[in-house]
């Protein structure tokens, strides 16, 4: 039979298209075992059939890097290490690398006892991805290891800044400063960093470390109150050489306000420390330090007030920090509790680029 030019041409469009349909095809199917795979590694610790799946998963659309990616962790979970760091190694060659994969490596080789390799790890992941906040992460861990807290931060606080809206730096950046003499950038990064993770272990942890310096640094004696969130008070000329605009140092700024939204408090409590930070915020705001130290933080915080949810929003904040208090707070307040939990949820703090805070922005 003579085939003509146009059923050749049809011909050709069919077989194109059955191709196109099985690769289409496969992806969902690969999309489906890794899926099964997810669970099985995150839910159950079943590796090796995790294993198995995304091989599966990765023959099946080979392209995609997620699959191998998942591979290496599967490896990493059941401490096959070596293994791990054989498929990391590759994939950074791939086209579409991202910045989890030198996470992953560096963490591989610290795993493996090679610290150093890790560190190189992470430098190189960091010059092909400077704004990973990820990697940084690793970088100010590996300083935490060796007790140099100093430098640890300046990884952790450059983190925030190159990518605000991942938590992990303001949670190890909290803690930090939080076992420090500088208690206040504890404050306000352990804050930001329950609003950007509100459900998880480390939320509870913040919760109650948070509630727990409050308490600690906040000592009423009758008629006297003392406070201690930060000694670190450096006053430079450039701050006080214009007598009508001085800009003190924000801890000086931060402890003077507490002071007075101390004020009139007998002890301190979760609904005391609520109305304490009702009044710092008030006192703050007054001040006109909105303008002089601007912070996304206290614009939500305000935003929060001018919804009346202030007071819901401190008794979440500080929950952990007295659960029996908490309980009879919220069984008292459960309208307005409801309400604010409706809100939050489609009103989360928002940290970008554009609006973000990190320490040195006071600078």
């Amino acid at each position: 039979m003579k085939i003509t030019a146009k059923l050749l041409t049809i011909l050709i469009l069919l077989s194109f298209q059955t191709a196109f349909a099985q690769n289409v095809e496969d992806k969902v199917l690969a999309k489906t075992k890794a899926q099964e795979a997810f669970k099985l590694e995150d839910e159950q610790g079943k590796f090796d059939e995790a294993i198995k799946l995304l091989e599966e998963a990765q023959r099946l659309d080979p392209e995609n890097i997620s699959y191998t990616y998942e591979l290496a962790y599967s490896y990493t979970g059941k401490k096959d290490h070596q293994k791990a760091v054989e498929i990391l190694e590759k994939l950074t060659k791939h086209k579409d690398v991202y910045d989890l994969v030198y996470q992953s490596l560096g963490n591989n080789y610290d795993y493996l006892g090679q610290p150093e390799k890790a560190i190189e790890t992470y430098e190189t992941g960091l010059k092909k991805f400077p704004k990973s906040g990820k990697i940084y992460t690793e970088l100010g861990n590996m300083q935490l290891n060796k007790k140099d807290f100093n430098k640890a931060l300046t990884y952790y606080e450059k983190g925030i800044e190159m990518e605000p809206s991942y938590p992990a730096n303001y949670y190890k950046a909290s803690k930090i400063y939080l076992s420090s003499t500088e208690k206040v950038w504890g404050m306000l990064y352990g804050e930001l960093f329950m609003n950007l993770d509100r459900n998880s272990k480390r939320t509870a942890e913040m919760s109650k470390l948070l509630f727990d310096t409050y308490k600690n640094q906040i000592q009423i004696k009758g008629d006297t109150t003392k406070l201690s969130f930060s000694k670190n008070f450096n006053l430079s000329i450039d701050a006080i050489k214009d007598p009508k605009n001085i800009k003190l140092p924000f801890p000086m700024v931060y402890e003077m306000n507490l002071t007075l939204a101390v004020a009139g408090q007998k002890e301190i409590t979760l609904n005391s420390i609520s109305e304490v930070r009702t009044n710092f915020l008030k006192s703050f705001i007054k001040g006109g330090n909105a303008k002089k130290y601007p912070n996304i933080l206290f614009d939500y915080q305000q935003k929060l007030s001018e919804q009346d949810f202030f007071e819901s929003y401190n008794h979440w904040l500080l929950m952990m920090g007295d659960e029996i208090a908490f309980n009879k707070w919220q069984l008292g307040n459960s309208s307005n509790w409801n309400n604010f939990m409706k809100w939050f949820s489609g009103n989360a703090l928002s940290v970008d680029d554009a609006h973000k805070f990190y320490r040195l922005q006071y600078q």
